[in-house]
């Protein structure tokens, strides 16, 4: 693993390293053990879209790994001018110990890891969101003790968070169900085996039955904003509710990358009662992202796995 540029670049073997090593570095954080495994390393933070979870959680994730965190906002760097991706990829390459970028096309991360000479997090493209879904199936995983044979049902856009999910999902053994309407499918459908066991349907209630875990997301993401009235008549009726809580299993977990947008694609009542799954799945965005930054950044003799 030299980058973690999308879900599909990871075998379950590579994605059960990071999460075990999320799960050590998440209970020597809760029990105050420092873990300064990437003293002395820098890791750049370019972000081309604005964010809560992912800024927070890498420079925070940084710091308690001994490292140093830069944020570089598109209006700060030569790229966001017009300098092209590969020479900005270089020229970060000299100063720093890694990337990570949160930006629009997926093209721009594989170039600067093609161009550059240090690892590159994917920390969101309008493709994938591979750091999200690494630190969904942490806590799916801390809840249900494991991911073998699971039914994870997606309801919503066919997004970078779809995407990410049927593949990882898929990955770690578990069964994918996703619900989308005509017209906003997950691009990665022709990345699926035949004989996977992956399911797509208009139905939210066939997808989410017998589910183990649902999860939704904003029928419109950030740079969809002047599409909102059209998704919202597109999306009714992709909501995580009542009525799809009884077609999932009695002891389903509910998870939500957040923000969330409640009343649309779920209920406010349905992510009060999942609120605890919830937010300590955002708060494993910073132990997943921290085992990511160990796994590519640290030193042979300092990783634990």
């Amino acid at each position: 693993m030299k980058h973690l540029l999308k879900m599909g670049d990871l075998s379950r073997k590579e994605i059960t390293d990071i999460l075990n090593l999320a799960d050590q570095l998440k209970y020597e954080h809760a029990h105050h053990i420092p873990h300064p495994m990437l003293a002395g390393k820098s890791l750049g933070l370019i972000f081309q879209k604005a964010s809560t979870r992912t800024r927070v959680s890498f420079e925070v994730g940084m710091y308690q790994l001994g490292g140093e965190a830069l944020f570089l906002s598109a209006r700060d760097l030569q790229i966001g001018r017009g300098e092209p991706v590969q020479d900005t990829a270089r020229v970060l390459s000299r100063y720093l110990d890694g990337i990570m970028i949160r930006t629009f096309a997926q093209k721009e991360v594989e170039d600067l890891a093609k161009y550059g000479s240090v690892p590159v997090i994917n920390g969101l493209t309008d493709y994938c969101h591979p750091c999200q879904v690494l630190a969904d199936l942490m806590t799916v995983r801390e809840y249900k003790g494991k991911l073998d044979d699971l039914k994870l049902c997606y309801i919503g856009d066919g997004n970078n968070m779809a995407n990410s999910l049927i593949v990882g999902g898929l990955t770690v053994g578990m069964k994918v169900a996703a619900a989308c309407p005509e017209g906003y499918r997950p691009a990665v459908l022709n990345e699926i085996p035949a004989d996977a066991p992956f399911t797509l349907t208009e139905s939210v209630e066939e997808a989410a039955a017998d589910a183990d875990v649902l999860v939704t997301d904003v029928w419109a993401s950030m740079g969809q904003e002047e599409e909102a009235a059209v998704r919202k008549k597109a999306f009714a009726g992709y909501q995580i509710n009542d009525t799809v809580l009884k077609a999932a299993r009695s002891d389903a977990l509910v998870l939500h990358c957040l923000p969330a947008h409640r009343g649309e694609e779920i209920t406010d009542e349905v992510f009060e009662a999942h609120a605890a799954e919830i937010f300590d799945e955002a708060e494993n965005r910073l132990h997943a992202q921290k085992a990511v930054m160990v796994q590519l950044m640290a030193d042979e003799t300092k990783r634990t796995l």
